[in-house]
């Protein structure tokens, strides 16, 4: 529900994730005009749908290894989909307490931050503008953007020091 909602207001151009606020209308082309409200964003949705099933998937590259990973259901998740969206984005991630490696993502994105305890492979947006990935656990308010699908590995995968690595749409 949470995706349909943040996919309602990206189609009409708002951004009220994360508040719960929300009091815009969806605008009917005229077109439809004798389309119910429903049916026209029923009919928007549905593309955006299928549009988003084909890239469901976060593709992690480190090095010349690829992880894939599930997007979360949240506003922020959608927001860094929607980034990807527009290219890979490669970050420069060190290591931080000996459980994840973070680097800033270069730009602000929504957050939705909520008491969770993360779980290796766990991809954490961490203060609206760094970009986290666990091999350990920790727990804080975070907001949680996807999961490696498998996690087997990860701290070898990720090395130890700084590693380059690139989020893209799979």
């Amino acid at each position: 529900m949470t995706r349909i909602f943040c996919m309602l207001l990206a189609i009409l151009g708002l951004s009220a994730c994360g508040n719960g606020e929300a009091t815009a209308q969806p605008v009917v082309p005229s077109d439809q005009a004798g389309a119910s409200q429903s049916e026209t964003v029923g009919s928007q949705l549905s593309t955006e749908d299928a549009t988003q099933e084909e890239e469901s998937a976060l593709k992690i590259t480190v090095g010349d290894v690829e992880l894939l990973a599930t997007f979360e259901d949240n506003c922020s998740a959608e927001e860094f989909r929607q980034l990807l969206g527009q290219g890979p984005v490669t970050i420069e991630m060190e290591d931080y307490g000996g459980f994840e490696k973070v680097g800033p993502l270069g730009t602000t994105l929504t957050r939705d931050d909520r008491q969770i305890t993360t779980q290796p492979g766990d991809v954490i947006l961490y203060q609206g503008n760094q970009i986290t990935i666990y091999y350990g656990t920790n727990t804080w308010s975070f907001t949680k953007l996807a999961t490696i699908d498998d996690p087997t590995d990860l701290e070898e995968i990720l090395g130890a020091g700084t590693v380059q690595v690139t989020f893209s749409l799979a």
